[in-house]
Order: C-alpha cells, then sequence, then structure tokens
C-alpha cells in the first residue's frame, strides 16, 4: 500500500507582496509623504477644513495607487541603454598595464 504525501503549506504569504493589513507595504512612505504635503497645504495653507485635507489626501493617494500599481507606467520613463559595438580594448583598473622598456639603439 502506498501512500501519496501531500506538501502542506507551512507559511502560506512567502512568495505573496508583503502589505500591512489591506495596504501594499511599498505604498506607505508615498503615502505618508502625500500625507504630510496635503496638511500643510491645505490645513496649513489654505486654512481649510479636515474633511477637505481629508479629501485631498485621499485623492493623493489614490492617483499615487493607480499611478505605481502598474509597473510598466514609470517602467517606461527608463532610457533604454544604446548598445554599440565597440573596439577599444579592455584595460584593467585592478592591473594597468606596464609601459614596456625602450630598447637602447646603438
Amino acid at each position: 500500500m502506498t501512500r501519496v504525501r501531500e506538501f502542506r503549506t507551512v507559511n502560506r504569504v512567502l512568495g505573496n507582496q508583503p502589505r500591512l493589513g489591506p495596504f501594499p507595504a511599498d505604498q506607505v512612505v508615498p503615502w505618508s509623504a502625500i500625507a504630510l504635503i496635503s496638511y500643510m497645504v491645505v490645513k496649513g495653507f489654505m486654512q481649510q477644513s479636515w474633511l477637505a485635507t481629508g479629501i485631498v489626501s485621499a485623492w493623493g493617494w489614490a492617483t499615487w495607487w493607480t499611478a505605481s500599481s502598474n509597473k510598466a507606467f514609470f517602467g517606461k520613463f527608463i532610457g533604454t541603454p544604446r548598445i554599440v559595438r565597440g573596439y577599444k580594448p579592455f584595460v584593467s583598473l585592478v592591473n594597468p598595464p606596464q609601459p614596456e622598456p625602450r630598447k637602447k639603439r646603438k
């Protein structure tokens, strides 16, 4: 009688994106910066209510999440490298080439 062994999942979150509750962990720092800037501009500078400050913060968070959740959105701003075939000899930075001693002419 052969027993079929099945693997048990020990930790279900292995391989998943880190999260703080329902929010992705990579959004915490940008959202904090957006909330701080919203507070300084709306509540501090414009003297608006907490409701307006919350609405502006939520709008900023939603915009950032939409823009950064699609990995291809920010990836399109990175320039592609220009690959060119070159013919320059390799020179090591660790062991630079020694100058050849000159031969004396007679």
